[in-house]
């Protein structure tokens, strides 16, 4: 069920950003973060398009263990981002999804605080947090090979 959430939401983000690829890169900018210009516009171009993929792959259990490493990653990536701009109090919007599917008009003080960066970064911790859960039972079966330094694969 976990898995098929996550899904879900990896999947409506992606569609809201391919619907406004435009203002998706105005949002990037708006993170002021220290990167050229044009690899901003390419992640504006590729970022929906990886979100979709792992997406899909998470509602279909299709490569289930590769989806949830992209997606982690995606995480990790998206709570540094948020983490800096809700550090530098920057006021804009996260860009993660589009609020107006769930009824909220837009610049409303609840689509405000909703779209945030400290209320995505609390987010994306908890999607994180899920993640993780996800993936223990693949870290469990990767262990130490008994008597070397090498990784085994257990497939009980």
């Amino acid at each position: 069920m976990l898995r098929v959430a996550l899904g879900a939401l990896f999947v409506w983000a992606a569609l809201s950003k391919l619907a406004n690829a435009t203002e998706f890169l105005g949002t990037l900018y708006a993170y002021e973060l220290p990167l050229p210009r044009g690899l901003l516009k390419l992640t504006a171009v590729v970022l929906p398009w990886i979100e979709l993929l792992a997406g899909l792959m998470l509602l279909a259990s299709w490569w289930t263990e590769t989806a949830l490493g992209l997606v982690a990653f995606l995480l990790g990536v998206f709570l540094l981002a948020t983490l800096q701009a809700w550090g530098r109090g920057l006021k804009i919007s996260c860009g993660c999804f589009d609020l107006a599917f769930l009824g909220f008009e837009e610049g409303s003080g609840l689509a405000t605080f909703v779209g945030s960066p400290g209320f995505a970064f609390v987010r994306n911790l908890g999607l994180a947090a899920v993640t993780v859960v996800l993936l223990r039972p693949v870290w469990r079966a990767w262990r130490p090979a008994v008597g070397g330094g090498a990784l085994r694969r257990d497939r009980t």
